[in-house]
């Protein structure tokens, strides 16, 4: 049967990638995210202080790369290079901000934001998409029953693994068993003058593994000197339930050891991802029932680059569309 119709839930790397591939095949596809605009991780958060100055922090994926031709051409037609990871050859972002590139591959597409997906249900020969608006991660469960969405052809779950196990037919969820990701705790700083620092740091030891001056970035237009954190796998699990504000202290004192000294904050503030670096991936390109016509796609398919989603992403869009 031509697949007509289909449904991609999650609107991150992986998301796009079989969107935009399905979409270029004829293929009628509907996008669902939690989140108000695609990008996932390759997030952009805009920050007025009470001084009234405008910040940006891309405080998800740092930069990104491109080993195969595919994905090289994404970052070509949609990203410009950052020459300050000296130690990345072919190292490019989102300019004015990371979420750029997620926005410009969603351009076109029929996408449904702030959607949180809660089921996917068996109809005929086709599926329907359970929904409810707003993100059930950070708000209370709607006392309302879900809406619903098709009935559509096939259906493509890009989202983290622990989120796609209930969504997927036993026979594949249980596959993902293995599949380990790490959280990531980052801290978004602004400061009154430039830290002593190179533009990017690589901590051997310490909580903080990752800092950049996301101020120095292309194409960035905020009003202070504004960093970006990442602390790693250890140091974040340790500390994975402690409050924001917390953690944002903690990273900050991390800094300023790595700094010498910071100059006055102006602002401060700690994100928590809890799926941002795969460990153990599942080692295949997609998860996929071919007959059904449902399957999952994501990094965690494949390893912890960018490109991994994207790749994984066009490989299941592919394999739905196998005849």
């Amino acid at each position: 049967m031509t697949l007509r119709t289909a449904a991609v839930i999650g609107a991150g790397l992986a998301g796009l990638a079989c969107a935009r591939t399905l979409a270029d095949a004829g293929v009628a596809v509907s996008v669902f995210d939690k989140g108000r605009a695609a990008g996932g991780r390759l997030a952009t958060r805009r920050v007025e202080t009470e001084a009234r100055l405008r910040l940006g922090f891309d405080h998800g994926a740092q930069y990104l790369t491109a080993k195969g031709a595919g994905f090289g051409a994404v970052l070509a037609a949609h990203a410009v290079p950052w020459p300050s990871v000296t130690d990345r050859a072919g190292a490019f972002v989102g300019s004015p901000g990371m979420s750029a590139l997620p926005r410009a591959l969603a351009a076109g597409l029929s996408l449904s934001p702030s959607r949180t997906v809660v089921a996917v249900d068996r109809v005929g020969e086709g599926w329907l998409v359970r929904h409810h608006e707003g993100d059930l991660v950070r708000g209370p469960a709607p006392a309302a029953p879900p809406d619903a969405a098709g009935p559509f052809d096939a259906v493509a779950i890009a989202v983290p693994h622990p989120q796609a196990m209930p969504l997927l037919p036993v026979a594949l969820a249980t596959r993902l068993a293995p599949v380990t990701v790490a959280p990531c705790w980052a801290l978004l700083a602004a400061f009154a003058a430039p830290l002593a620092a190179p533009d990017t740091l690589r901590p051997e030891a310490g909580a903080i593994v990752w800092a950049a001056r996301d101020s120095a970035k292309p194409g960035r237009t905020a009003e202070a000197e504004c960093w970006v954190a990442h602390a790693g796998p250890g140091w974040t699990r340790e500390h994975l339930e402690r409050k924001p504000d917390e953690v944002a202290a903690l990273l900050l004192a991390s800094l300023a050891s790595l700094a010498g000294g910071l100059p006055p904050v102006l602002h401060a503030a700690a994100h928590r991802w809890r799926y941002a670096l795969v460990e153990v991936p599942l080692g295949e390109p997609c998860l996929v029932d071919t007959a059904l016509r449902i399957g999952a796609a994501g990094d965690w398919c494949l390893g912890s680059r960018a490109e991994h989603a994207w790749d994984s992403g066009a490989a299941l869009a592919e394999a739905l569309l196998a005849p």
